[in-house]
């Protein structure tokens, strides 16, 4: 197969080098099988080399790397364009071409917090001089596209190199600092932001910022603000410069309390385990802030946390006596004909309804993935008596039309089948997997001795009979 022409590699080489990280990452695994006599062989050496040029580039610029995404416009927290961290290293390569092949090679071997980092840290003070000064046409376009996203962006952006040394040599012991409260972890982070704030006054909320861009949960980077503030009490920290990350929390609390309370039972259970992790995350965040910081329940972010609890509480369980009400509905009822029996009998003139079906699954799959932060978020009664009442109903519903299916008595045999698989849907959520293949299993043995079977007798020419009893027959009498 011929290979591409240099004009289609170049097109796309365009499109790799402006594509995300994790899409280059994505084509670098894809491509990892592909021959040298594949047509697609220039493809894959043009991707390799980028991919390996984006993680040195990542390694070499890791302090602020995690910072560039997208646009650099969100409101929320300081951030830059992807594009401005793709400018400054194509301008590092261009104008320090040997500081950065000595940054490769340092790179091969290096271990956090063991090798030396002067290599990495020399270069990010040139890309900081080089923005400052437009040294090159690729830091004059990180220079513009930063200042197209935030007011002075691109002195920001080189605030934050000039940090990065600091935050480098911090990185390899934000485990630590987040997972454990100490004297050791307290006066290691309180010396990290005292060499921040050496080297400008007003560094530290930037400081901060760097961090929290490197944890998988930025909100935890108030616990590193609490260990160097010793527990600040919520008036210090909101009269302070670090007021803004506790505001991030509380806004964060009430933007997901917002999204928990619009669930649509017709999203499907994807949906509800979506909001079962924001119920989760609400747990966590509240969590958060009463354990970083001294709150008072009179006012401020205390009494604010006080009422996002009680809404919470609310909303979950207003979704958990919707999923009641649709769980019902999905296996519907009908009273008994003779009136001597005062349990409701399964109703299966029709086919299970999808739409009441996937209402009680979305909700029930909310119920189910709430129970971690039941306690914590203060609804596990409300989801105890939930899951104790359909139980109870299931239980019916499912001895009522089994024995229905058993005796032949069913409206139509089909449709009980069906609703007996919803029973089992039902079942695993309300309980667990094993009740819901209990359900199962019982449905396929009631299946099987429903089904007629045929004798043909021991001789070839002995009459055929069915199981089902047909009344007497010539092949029955004596």
């Amino acid at each position: 197969m011929a290979a591409l022409s240099e004009r289609k590699i170049e097109i796309v080489r365009q499109i790799v080098e402006s594509a995300p990280d994790r899409v280059v990452g994505g084509l670098e695994a894809a491509l990892s099988e592909t021959s040298e006599d594949s047509a697609l062989a220039g493809v894959r050496r043009l991707v390799d080399a980028e991919a390996r040029d984006r993680r040195l580039r990542n390694g070499v610029l890791q302090p602020i790397a995690p910072m560039c995404v997208g646009d650099g416009k969100d409101p929320a927290r300081l951030t830059f364009p992807a594009r401005a961290l793709a400018a400054v290293w194509r301008g590092l390569k261009e104008t320090a071409p040997e500081a950065v092949s000595d940054a490769a090679v340092a790179m091969i071997d290096y271990r956090p917090g063991e090798s030396p980092n002067e290599p990495f840290d020399h270069l990010v003070r040139l890309a900081a001089n080089a923005l400052r000064n437009r040294a090159s046409r690729d830091f004059e376009i990180a220079a513009d596209v930063c200042e197209a996203a935030r007011p002075g962006g691109a002195e920001l952006f080189a605030l934050c190199l000039d940090l990065s040394p600091v935050v480098r040599r911090a990185l390899p012991k934000l485990p630590e600092w987040i997972a454990h409260f100490g004297k050791d972890t307290t006066a290691a982070a309180k010396l990290a932001y005292k060499d921040a704030v050496a080297i400008a006054d007003d560094a530290g909320p930037r400081f901060f910022d760097m961090l929290s861009a490197q944890l998988a949960h930025p909100w935890m980077v108030l616990r590193i603000i609490s260990a160097v503030m010793t527990k600040p009490t919520e008036r210090y920290l909101a009269d302070s410069e670090m007021s803004g990350f506790g505001q991030r929390v509380m806004q964060e609390i009430e933007d997901t309390l917002k999204a928990v309370s619009k669930l649509d039972p017709l999203a499907g259970p994807e949906a509800g385990r979506v909001a079962a992790k924001q119920v989760e995350l609400i747990t966590f965040l509240v969590s958060e802030i009463e354990t970083c910081v001294e709150l008072s329940k009179e006012h401020g972010w205390g009494h604010e946390i006080t009422k996002h609890r009680k809404s919470l509480a609310a909303v979950v369980e207003s979704h958990l006596r919707s999923a009641d009400k649709f769980a019902r509905a999905a296996l519907p009822t009908q009273p008994p004909k003779l009136r001597r029996i005062r349990r409701q009998m399964p109703k299966l003139n029709l086919m299970p309804d999808p739409v009441a079906v996937k209402r009680a699954i979305t909700l029930l799959t909310f119920s189910h993935e709430v129970r971690a932060s039941a306690n914590y978020g203060g609804f596990a009664a409300a989801r105890g008596k939930l899951l104790e009442g359909l139980g109870e109903m299931l239980d019916n519903y499912v001895e009522e039309l089994l024995d229905l299916l058993r005796t032949g008595d069913a409206e139509d045999e089909g449709v009980g089948y069906a609703f007996m698989e919803v029973a089992a849907e039902i079942s695993h959520l309300v309980r667990d997997e094993r009740a819901a293949e209990l359900v199962r299993r019982r449905t396929a043995a009631v299946r099987q001795q429903s089904e007629p079977y045929e004798y043909r007798g021991d001789e070839p020419g002995d009459p055929v009979r069915s199981s089902r009893f047909d009344g007497f027959d010539e092949f029955d009498a004596p």
